[in-house]
């Protein structure tokens, strides 16, 4: 097991950062012109950026905790043995925009701790961003392959009140789904901004924005990391009828059903099914 009490997850935290943006330079010495792309079996894409960062987290997560099994995209299988404490890897989430030229791709690391996240990294390699979380949120400006500044200048970050004005919806980029895009139509929206990858939860997280539906299918490794840095953050990630999410089901090859992420505790409300009111 990763041998870190539940009264540390911000150093595990801090230990998730450096190993995503170590691998975030393996993505980056990966990336070059006419880059292959292969097809998955679910049809999404793979590169060999994806199979660098996968290589490069696995070794270090395995050198840290040898005992911890790992959930990775790049090689989870259902009906894989997990125990109580394990890992859970997203190596490049978001590569359609990755190949695409975009920014919104991400490294997602999370330490999973009877079934619920415990601690978070998302690292941005071409914004040069990691937000992070373990009891607090931060966001930590440092370059892909860099080493992580001094806890001093890691910058706190908290979820904000919903706005007076209206709220500030996310919504997938490529991933659009209708009962999400009917959630958002009954509420106070003021604009919503198409993104990708888990750069969604940390925006809700850091205050930049209020609420991120999908009901559309999602794996666990695009979810975990994102959630432990909103909760850490005040937010909360629920099920559309308001149960807590939870991980480490190899019995549905790793599938998330429906969610809603959101800043303000006090939109729940608002936001949830009537049963969960």
């Amino acid at each position: 097991m990763f041998h870190i009490d539940r009264s540390e997850p911000d150093a595990l935290a801090a230990f998730l950062g450096a190993i995503a943006v170590a691998a975030g330079a393996a993505i980056v010495a990966a990336t070059k012109p006419g880059l292959h792309v292969s097809t998955k079996d679910d049809g999404s894409p793979c590169t060999a950026a994806d199979e660098a960062a996968e290589a490069a987290i696995v070794a270090a997560l395995r050198q840290g905790a040898p005992d911890c099994a790992i959930v990775s995209e790049e090689s989870a299988e259902a009906g894989a043995p997990l125990t109580t404490s394990f890992f859970v890897v997203d190596p490049l989430d978001g590569t359609r925009d990755f190949i695409a030229g975009e920014t919104d791709f991400s490294v997602n690391i999370a330490a999973v701790r009877n079934g619920r996240p415990i601690a978070g990294a998302v690292f941005m390699p071409r914004l040069g961003q990691l937000y992070v979380g373990g009891t607090r949120a931060y966001v930590v400006a440092v370059a892909a392959g860099g080493s992580l500044p001094d806890k001093a200048l890691w910058q706190p970050i908290t979820t904000r009140g919903a706005p007076a004005e209206g709220l500030v919806a996310l919504a997938s980029r490529r991933h659009g789904d209708a009962e999400s895009e009917a959630l958002l139509a009954r509420l106070p929206v003021r604009v919503v901004e198409r993104r990708a990858s888990a750069l969604k939860f940390c925006l809700v997280a850091s205050g930049q924005a209020d609420i991120y539906p999908r009901f559309g299918p999602t794996k666990e490794w695009d979810t975990a990391a994102g959630e432990a840095i909103l909760a850490a953050a005040g937010g909360r990630m629920v099920a559309p009828d308001g149960s807590p999410f939870t991980y480490g089901h190899a019995e549905r090859a790793f599938l998330n059903g429906a969610f809603i992420a959101f800043g303000d505790p006090a939109l729940a409300p608002d936001v949830l099914q009537p049963t969960a009111r």
